[in-house]
């Protein structure tokens, strides 16, 4: 069905409002919204060009400077619950997710989800690190190798943050990138080769960790080369978030993950 078609047969299920016609909106099926790191530039293309029909991607964005060390992800804190309350308030979201997965497991899941409840209370907080650990729970992968654009400060608390989550991590190795804004410009084909050279044969799967790469533009050749799934940040947050608000679509193009699960 057409989303036209959709859309005509909810009018008819809804009653006119001094003789206008009103339906659910273009987004009927789920709308989920993101807390996006100011000097965020990949987040957005990468929801949008994946979310299946009938679901709304919404954004906004948390203060933070362009470096990303421990220090300046730890500061964003005060800044999650301003930014998830101006976060289409009144469209009714049903995932609320915050888009960083350092800046999640520098501050905490728990905390982060705070935030986000404290901000906007009517939907279901989240963050994207969570949505890692729910695919690799998936993949029933527990032995990782890890990818990412990372200073070593970051990589340490990250590799004992999945550890302390029951995560073998067989190898880990960062790029040592300080500026959000230099992480968006590795280019897809030597992310691809990055992750294939972290491959190891304990390995369950592979992680490239940061939703400011564009690792998702190469999942599927990572996991041709590699025979072994590969989750990357920002697919795992779609999925996991469109888990979160009822909608099972399968997505072909994003690896086993989204093929599968």
């Amino acid at each position: 069905m057409s989303e036209r078609q959709v859309n005509e047969h909810q009018v008819s299920e809804h009653q006119m409002r001094d003789g206008i016609q009103f339906d659910d909106g273009r987004f009927h099926r789920a709308k989920l919204g993101f807390v996006l790191l100011s000097s965020e530039q990949t987040v957005e293309s990468d929801m949008m060009r994946w979310a299946p029909d009938g679901v709304g991607i919404h954004f906004t964005r948390a203060t933070n400077p362009d470096q990303i060390t421990a220090e300046t992800l730890g500061a964003m804190i005060d800044s999650l619950a301003p930014a998830a309350a101006v976060l289409a308030p009144n469209a009714n979201l049903d995932v609320i997710c915050y888009a960083c997965t350092s800046g999640s497991v520098v501050m905490g899941e728990d905390a982060v989800c705070q935030q986000l409840q404290a901000g906007y209370p009517a939907a279901r907080p989240t963050t994207l690190v969570s949505g890692v650990f729910a695919a690799l729970d998936a993949l029933q992968a527990k032995r990782i190798v890890v990818g990412t654009p990372y200073l070593d400060e970051i990589n340490t608390i990250e590799a004992d943050y999945m550890t302390a989550k029951g995560y073998d991590i067989v190898d880990l190795q960062g790029l040592n990138i300080t500026n959000d804004s230099d992480m968006v410009k590795v280019t897809p084909d030597y992310l691809r080769d990055f992750a294939i050279s972290l491959d190891w044969p304990e390995a369950d799967a592979i992680f490239i960790s940061c939703g400011a790469l564009r690792t998702i533009d190469v999942i599927e050749e990572i996991e041709q080369a590699t025979g072994r799934p590969c989750v990357t940040s920002n697919q795992a947050m779609l999925w996991h978030c469109l888990r979160l608000a009822g909608i099972d679509d399968r997505i072909d193009g994003l690896g086993q993950l989204t093929r599968l699960h």
